[in-house]
């Protein structure tokens, strides 16, 4: 084997490790809204963004939660939030959510 197809062979080698890497590697995501619906059931949670779209993000026993109480109880519709999130195969998944408070998300929404 020559030289140059050596090298090309072991840079092609290098490109597909650094692109799987990055694709296993989350990349968070932010949102910051207005808490539209929660369904304490199934642990997620509507949040309307100001440019009007709508975020069903998923909450667990792993997400840090400030400005409530315990972990997801504190939270209500109509309160104004800002979630750190992870998205895998199209689900959202908040790693740290940020609580306002109520009469600051309707104020918002309004």
């Amino acid at each position: 084997m020559k030289i140059r197809s050596k090298a090309a062979l072991a840079l092609a080698a290098l490109l597909v490790f650094a692109v799987g890497l990055a694709m296993a590697q989350d990349v968070a995501h932010f949102v910051s809204g207005v808490v539209k619906h929660v369904d304490k059931d199934s642990k997620t949670m509507v949040v309307k963004a100001a440019d009007g779209t709508e975020h069903t993000i998923k909450y667990t026993d792993k997400t840090t939660w400030k400005g409530t109480k315990d972990a997801g109880e504190g939270i209500a519709e109509g309160s104004k939030v800002s979630v750190k999130y992870t998205e895998k195969g199209g689900e959202k998944t908040a790693d740290a959510v940020k609580v306002a408070g109520k009469d600051t998300g309707k104020a918002l929404s309004q």
